[in-house]
């Protein structure tokens, strides 16, 4: 499975992250897409102990049981639900989301593992570094393809 902390993997982020234009329109979903990048912006920094959201109690029960999802080989659902601290719905500006996003992605692969100072995701709990490393390179996938990147 692909990682941010893959050189190539990373810099395929980049590359993808960077073709994103203000005129990119969603696939799916609600938010625009200077929102997208503000919120995969968040989710990084939610790996890196940033962002400190709460665990979910739907989480606690069944988190572990759908961990697998996070970190296989298929994309995530259209409707995957996300973190009430990672969610933007306020309008962003697109340039400085972008410019935010490309440092955090590079910020996040250069440093490798110790980047992630996060140990609990708020839906699946416990998390290692490399789990992380998966399911944020399943996220930036996963709202790229959101708006055709």
């Amino acid at each position: 499975m692909k990682t941010l902390f893959e050189k190539g993997t990373a810099s395929e982020m980049i590359n993808r992250i960077e073709k994103i234009s203000p005129q990119s329109s969603k696939q799916w979903g609600k938010m625009e897409v200077a929102q997208m990048l503000a919120h995969c912006g968040n989710g990084l920094e939610m790996a890196m102990g940033v962002i400190n959201p709460k665990r979910v109690f739907i989480g606690r029960l069944i988190g572990p049981l759908f961990k697998s999802k996070y970190t296989d080989e298929k994309q995530f659902d259209h409707s995957s639900p996300t973190s009430p601290e990672i969610k933007v719905t306020e309008h962003r500006d697109f340039s400085t989301e972008k410019h935010r996003l490309l440092s955090l992605v590079k910020i996040f692969s250069e440093g490798g593992e110790p980047m992630v100072k996060q140990p609990i995701h708020p839906f699946f709990g416990k998390m290692s570094p490399q789990e992380w490393g998966i399911g944020m390179y399943k996220h930036l996938d996963h709202h790229l393809r959101q708006f055709g990147g």
